[in-house]
């Protein structure tokens, strides 16, 4: 194990994916027996950082442990037998970014049908091209003609494929489950009349 500086949290100790469940069982003997999460983040295009958050108590300290997965082949141990609170854990995040912990885990926050992971970056989010991002996030984002910043060219919220990039409805062969139903606008939730 190696122990890295981080100047913005906890220190973290990055393991070998190999080793990742034996790291786990002895830092749960050096006392850090509180679990508190795990989860991962798309490197994109490296591959996937899989992270775990554990403390103790005497004396008062937490950390993360963090294992580098390869993208095409994202596999590492289930700690669910060291940790029981892991278990929905792992569940999720093989859910949101196909991270196999090699257990057969499943679907926990998905509906049937639900095709893709959803927290992986190449991962198109569709509710984007469908409806207009809210308000100006980004520079250029905003269709409000504005004195401040003329020459700034608009640009796309992450995740959004290039139009040609995106299928017409007619050249789908199927339409997801709930397709042509009408959803309607978390912010006009609550209003007589859509404005």
């Amino acid at each position: 194990m190696t122990l890295e500086d981080n100047a913005f949290g906890p220190p973290h100790r990055v393991v070998e994916a190999a080793v990742w469940h034996d790291a786990v069982v002895q830092l749960k003997r050096d006392g850090y027996t509180y679990f508190d999460w795990l989860s991962a983040v798309d490197e994109h295009p490296e591959g996937f950082r899989l992270v775990l958050h554990v403390a103790r108590v005497k004396p008062l300290d937490h950390l993360l442990l963090v294992a580098y997965l390869d993208r095409d082949e994202p596999v590492i141990a289930s700690i669910a037998d060291v940790f029981a609170g892991a278990a929905w854990h792992e569940r999720e995040t093989h859910e949101m970014f196909d991270i196999s912990f090699g257990v057969d885990l499943a679907p926990l926050l998905l509906p049937d049908g639900f095709e893709g992971h959803p927290l992986r970056k190449e991962f198109v989010l569709a509710s984007r091209v469908a409806k207009p991002w809210p308000g100006a996030k980004e520079p250029g984002e905003s269709d409000a003609e504005s004195a401040h910043s003329p020459g700034r060219r608009r640009i796309k919220p992450p995740g959004v494929p290039d139009p040609h990039e995106w299928p017409s409805p007619d050249s789908r062969s199927s339409a997801p489950s709930g397709a042509g139903e009408t959803v309607q606008d978390p912010a006009n939730l609550g209003r007589g009349r859509d404005e």
